[in-house]
This record gives C-alpha cells, sequence and structure tokens, in this order.
C-alpha cells in the first residue's frame, strides 16, 4: 500500500473489501436460520453519530428513499433523471446497489459517479472518523467497523452532507425497515416498487412479510406511494402507512405507452410512473398531476442505468450485440424475457422468419438462490413468447449455445477489485460446484436440448467462448454481478456505462 499521507483509490478499494463477510461465515449464518439485525437501525446512528453527524441533520438531504423487490434501481434512476431535468440548477445525490464495474458508481452527484479522487477523499474521511471516534452511543454491541453495505450508506450520507445536495435519492438494499438506509427520521417521500419473492430467508415466505419490511420505509407525516401491487402485499402495505401516521397512501397508475422512456422492457413502465409521482410529490407535495411537463418528459427519455435491459454493440466483432439484464429473481427475469424475446430484440423483425443471429445465453446465480427454478422461469417465458408471437421456433432450440460461469472475473482466477467478492466460496468456485447443480438442472429441462453447454471457471472464459460464434446475440443475466463482470472483460465500458454511447 502507499504512504498513509497519499492514500489511493485502490487502498480504498482494498479498505472497503476489507469489510466484506467471507464465505463461511455467512454458510454458519444461514444454517443457523439467517434473521435480520433486531439493532442495525441503532447501530447504524451510532456509526452516523461516529462521523460527526446526527440523525436529524439527514432530513436536511431532503431525501427521496425507494425499495420494493424490482425496479427499485430502475426507479431510482428514473426519479434522478427526472429531478435533474425539472431542476437544472440543484445538486441531486444517488445511493444506488450493488455497482456494475466500479463501486464508486454508487455514489452519483448530478448523475456522475464520484471520481476516483473524490471517492479516496470521502472513503478516508469516514474510515479515519470511525477508527477515531470509538465511543458508542446507544447500542453497545454495535462493532468498531461497519459491514460493506453499511460503510458505503455511511459515505453516502457523509458525503451529501459535505457536498450540500439539495435532493438526495437512497435506494434500499434489503428490505426495508432494517436497512442501513432507513434512518432518516423524516424524507420528503417514500415509494415501493413492485414485490415479488427475494432474500425470502431474512424478509419471510409470505408476500405479506416481505411487503411489512418494505413499507417499514413509511413515516410519519411523509406520502407513502406505491405501484400496483398482488392483494396481499398491497394490504400490508396499506396498513404500514395507517400504522406509520404516513400523510397519504398513494397507488400510481402505470404509464401509457406514447411516453418515450430511455430504458426498454414494458416492466419500465411502471418504474417510470412511481418516478414521476414521487418527483411531483417532491416537488409540489399534494397537488394533483393533471399532466406531465416537458421536464418530466426529458428526464423519463434521457434516462441511462446500465445493464437492465440494455442493448450494446460489440467495438470487436461486427454483427455481435450484448443484450445485459441483472435480472436476478423470478419475476425480473420473466421481465427480462419479455424483452429480450420480442421483435428486433431477440427476435427478427417479423418473428415468424426462421432466418436470425444465433442466439447465447451466458448465466449465473449465487448459491442461495434457486437456479431450477430460474431456468424454468427463462423457458417457460420464452415458450409464452414465441407463441405470443406467431414464431415456429422451440423453446427448447432458442438459444444455440448456454454458458454457465462463475462470478470471478478473470480467467487467471482474480477479481477485478471493484468486482471482488468475499462471499464467494473458493471451494464451490473451484469445483465449480453451483455452475454444475445449474448445469444438471437445464439437462432435466431440456433432456432434447440440440445445442452445447458449457461450464466455465470466470467470466473471462465465459466472453471468449461467446465470441467464438460470429454475429451473434448474447443475453447476459441471472446477476448484476455477472453483467459488471462482462462489461469490464469484453471491453463494453465505453459503451455500456456512457449515457452518451
Amino acid at each position: 500500500m502507499s504512504t498513509p499521507s497519499t492514500p489511493t483509490y485502490r487502498d480504498a478499494i482494498d479498505a472497503l473489501n476489507s469489510l466484506q463477510t467471507n464465505a463461511a461465515i455467512l454458510e454458519a449464518v444461514r444454517a443457523a436460520g439467517a434473521k435480520l439485525n433486531p439493532n442495525a437501525i441503532p447501530e447504524m446512528i451510532d456509526y452516523i453519530r461516529r462521523v460527526g453527524l446526527e440523525p436529524s441533520q439527514l432530513n436536511d438531504l431532503n431525501v427521496i428513499h425507494i425499495t420494493g423487490t424490482k425496479g427499485k434501481g430502475s426507479t431510482s434512476a428514473f426519479t434522478d433523471s427526472i429531478l435533474r431535468a425539472a431542476r437544472p440548477g440543484w445538486k441531486t445525490g444517488l445511493y444506488t446497489s450493488p455497482h456494475l464495474v466500479a463501486v464508486r458508481e454508487r455514489i452519483r452527484i448530478n448523475g456522475e459517479p464520484l471520481s476516483e479522487e473524490e471517492f479516496t477523499r470521502y472513503f478516508f474521511e469516514v474510515w479515519n472518523l470511525l477508527q477515531k471516534n470509538t465511543k458508542v452511543f446507544g447500542v453497545h454491541t454495535t462493532p468498531l467497523m461497519p459491514n460493506y453495505f453499511r460503510f458505503m450508506t455511511l459515505m453516502a450520507f457523509y458525503t451529501f452532507n459535505q457536498l450540500k445536495v439539495d435532493a438526495a435519492i437512497l435506494e434500499v438494499g434489503i428490505g426495508g425497515r432494517s436497512d442501513s438506509t432507513n434512518v432518516v427520521p423524516k424524507p420528503i417521500v417514500t415509494g415501493v416498487t413492485a414485490l415479488g419473492y427475494d432474500h425470502t430467508r431474512l424478509l419471510g415466505e409470505k408476500l405479506s412479510q416481505i411487503a411489512n419490511q418494505k413499507g417499514g420505509i413509511y413515516k410519519e407525516g411523509v406520502p407513502a406511494l406505491t405501484v400496483e401491487q398482488p392483494e396481499e402485499g398491497m394490504s400490508e402495505l396499506r396498513d404500514c402507512a395507517i400504522e406509520q401516521r404516513a400523510s397519504q397512501f398513494i397507488i400510481v397508475d402505470t404509464l401509457p405507452s406514447t411516453i418515450q422512456l430511455g430504458l426498454a422492457g414494458a416492466h419500465q413502465r411502471s418504474n417510470a410512473a412511481l418516478a414521476v409521482q414521487l418527483v411531483h410529490t417532491f416537488l409540489t407535495a399534494i397537488e394533483p398531476l393533471q399532466s406531465l411537463p416537458t421536464s418530466f418528459l426529458d428526464g423519463l427519455k434521457n434516462t441511462h442505468w446500465p445493464g437492465r435491459c440494455q442493448t450494446v454493440l460489440d467495438p470487436k466483432l461486427e454483427g455481435t450485440k450484448w443484450f445485459l439484464d441483472g435480472a436476478h429473481t423470478k419475476e425480473s427475469l420473466a421481465c427480462c424475457l419479455e424483452w429480450f424475446v420480442s421483435p428486433a430484440v431477440g427476435l427478427p423483425v417479423s418473428p415468424v422468419s426462421d432466418v436470425h443471429p444465433p442466439r447465447v445465453l451466458i448465466f449465473n446465480c449465487t448459491s442461495g438462490r434457486s437456479g431450477d427454478d430460474f431456468l424454468t422461469t427463462i423457458l417457460q417465458k420464452i415458450e409464452e413468447r414465441l407463441t405470443t408471437y406467431g414464431s415456429t421456433e422451440k423453446k427448447e432450440e432458442f438459444f444455440a449455445k448456454v454458458i454457465f460461469c462463475s462470478n470471478v472475473t478473470y480467467a487467471s482466477g482474480n477479481f477485478k477489485g471493484d468486482l471482488t467478492s468475499a462471499a464467494m466460496d473458493t471451494t464451490d468456485n473451484l469445483n465449480l460446484k453451483t455452475q454444475r447443480e445449474i448445469e444438471s438442472a437445464w439437462n432435466k429441462l431440456v433432456p432434447a436440448y440440440s445445442g452445447t453447454v458449457h461450464v466455465l471457471p470466470s467470466i473471462e472464459d465465459a466472453v471468449e467462448e461467446a465470441r467464438k460464434t460470429f454475429n451473434v446475440s448474447v443475453l447476459v443475466t441471472g446477476s448484476l454481478h455477472l453483467v459488471g463482470g462482462v462489461i469490464e472483460v469484453a471491453g463494453l465500458a465505453e459503451r455500456a456505462l456512457s449515457p452518451k454511447a
């Protein structure tokens, strides 16, 4: 490492990675029956005070707080884009997770990730304050240093406060009620995107239990918004709004198809509609929205959120296209395939035509999620969409090649620093246990598969295998970590990450 007086971005990343929980500890927690930390919020308040802030000061950030199972990142991006278009003179902060390629993507100012220099500066200011101020204010079990996500949340609060943002958009990490972002006493407005089943070990197996955790971000005297939900989830969210004494409970209708969005996929209309209402409520309190201002329309059209239903032309191989979507729940995978299996995306413009580029699937999921269920969702949605468009193709023959790989970035076995994951079991990686299980599930679901199946040890290997087929359409899905790794090793960053590309 460099000298203490001149810390580098790499020093910051190495220090941040030291806060990750390793795979062995995570597995022990799972085996013991993982539960949400009952002291999560008091401990987070301790950390906030140790870096020189009071929870009440977080209200000065003018927070828009967003949670949900799917679409909360896209909704946050829409919200940020609309707000910047509506108030171009403002300074906006956006905090999201996870990142795709660089961890500094998680903290954005006016739509741009912190520079490496800015990230390093604020990182070590927070780090050093935590090391220096060890007094515990509330819960005496508070660890000296927060874990990775808590630290990043704390750093976002600190950075936004230092830069005096006019508005801060916060995306919840997991759940809501006990999430590290849920320490703002009084946001300006709160919103819940579509509910579904994810992190059920922590949040509960029933939709009502999941909704209860998500509805925990609603606050007294603050408008509580949601998109349309299944009745079980909607009922629980309504109860949460009443219990928290929210000033309003608003169910947002989807946007008409005539409004142009910067993000692809029919499901984005619901996310965009929630973002519109969040910004409108933020700016005008309870005045009803009669029509969309031009600035809102511009914000919707110019929204850029990489790795979500995104098409990127390969910079090295003319004719090869990468279709990137970090879907990691059954619901979001269904949305991903609904987008991909459509004309002019993964299907020919004339869907009944037999002429189409060969298709490759690159997929992985973490060991805590069910590859069998995910692959079933993918195949069912392919069959449904092919039928809808009158295609003669069969779901079993849709992909010419299927690649299951680990989340290790490089063929050397190393990770890009920003993509290092201590939560991955090294034994699992070496044996490709999870990938073999997914392969087995595929072979069971598609016994007559005529294409080729590859189980590969790294994302770099997967990219190399995909590029062996020319003029190919490559769908990358199952994990944002996977999508970020593909962007990195395939050299797609300039085209994928820049809104101007």
